[in-house]
């Protein structure tokens, strides 16, 4: 089974949140791993094209830039081998002469939204927080990569190269063989072998691994799960593991013990960002006023941004000096405020929190933390 999920990388991110074109549509969608439930997706899809279509004739668009995007949404819509793979949800993102799809593991609500620019803080939920990771279940015995989503049923990756076991991996029929050249026997002959064992699944890794950032959890038994740790390549190995020998978990066994360590890892997370903006904000480096953050978001000064996921908040912001300028309504000429604080910060290389409301710093729509007093 291949993976399902298409989470950006930080430069996919900077690519959709820099583009600019007065025909640019973003839909999100909520969408099913399973098949036989896609055709729910297509017609919602459908529906949103529509819409998108509706506001651009509206807008003023030009005809052949609004019917460019509309036939690359439909031609979507008409695409069995990609609604045949789905995952939560689905973010798309068209301009004329370009569609960029990513399968979210969360999930998202229907929305359309049509600007001169992608409205990219819904996406920004998955890239914080994605409730979804690999499981590297090791043990002497065996070895396999388990992907779990955030709802869907887990499921065992297909790694070309990965060793079934240690013995087969170092060409023994055990690992506890004396060698002939180095005479190793014992734990000492033990330890090398499982290391040149790990060295090979991290090696086989990187070819499914490599340009992902969704967390690696390990499930292993000492000494595995040290060596391992000691030599692996992934840089979002997660310091929290699974104890103990995988051999007799299922998947689903191991993704609910994932979730266990991905809820810890996210809660750790909040917890020190909120204890960081408290202890900036008693020093001056960090506010929850809207206009100001917007100031220093356009200054390059935000480090951290926490930004309220549902919120919308039509209207503008000055190019140069960030001043905030909010819309009645939403409509094709306007953007979302809160989005393009989110994407000067990211421009500007700091790093941005796309939480629900409860888990904004004094409960406003935004809280930023700077790099220093402004």
């Amino acid at each position: 089974m291949t993976l399902h999920t298409d989470i950006p990388t930080r430069d996919q991110l900077e690519r959709l949140i820099a583009a600019r074109d007065q025909a640019s549509v973003s839909v999100y969608l909520p969408t099913s791993s399973l098949t036989q439930q896609a055709q729910a997706g297509r017609i919602e899809l459908k529906n949103l094209a529509a819409e998108a279509a509706r506001q651009l004739e509206e807008a003023g668009t030009d005809r052949g830039a609004a019917a460019d995007v509309r036939e690359a949404l439909d031609d979507l819509v008409e695409d069995d081998d990609f609604w045949a793979e789905q995952a939560r949800s689905l973010a798309v993102f068209a301009s004329p002469g370009s569609i960029k799809m990513y399968r979210l593991p969360n999930r998202l609500t229907s929305s359309v939204e049509v600007s001169d620019r992608f409205f990219v803080k819904p996406l920004l939920r998955a890239v914080t927080f994605p409730q979804a990771a690999f499981v590297l279940a090791l043990a002497a015995g065996s070895v396999r990569l388990v992907e779990v989503t955030r709802d869907g049923p887990p499921f065992t990756i297909d790694v070309p190269g990965l060793p079934t076991d240690a013995a087969s991996a170092v060409g023994k029929a055990s690992i506890t063989d004396r060698s002939p050249i180095r005479r190793l026997q014992g734990s000492e002959g033990h330890k090398v072998r499982l290391r040149q064992y790990a060295r090979k699944v991290d090696q086989a890794l990187r070819g499914v691994l490599t340009g992902l950032e969704l967390p690696l959890i390990l499930a292993a038994a000492e000494p595995l799960n040290a060596i391992y740790r000691s030599l692996n390549s992934y840089p979002h190995l997660a310091d929290a593991g699974i104890t103990g020998s995988p051999e007799g978990s299922t998947d689903a066994e191991l993704a609910a013990a994932a979730r266990t360590v991905l809820d810890e890892i996210y809660a750790q997370e909040l917890a020190q960002v909120r204890d960081h903006f408290e202890l900036r904000f008693k020093h001056g480096r960090a506010a929850t006023d809207l206009a100001t953050v917007a100031r220093a978001a356009t200054y390059g000064i935000v480090d951290t941004l926490v930004a309220d996921i549902d919120v919308k908040m039509p209207g503008y912001l000055h190019e140069e000096s960030g001043a905030v300028t909010l819309a009645e309504e939403d409509d094709a000429s306007n953007y979302g405020v809160v989005d393009e604080i989110a994407r000067r910060v990211l421009l500007a290389g700091g790093r941005v929190l796309a939480v629900r409301a409860d888990d904004v710093p004094e409960g406003g729509p935004v809280a930023a933390v700077f790099r220093y007093a402004f």
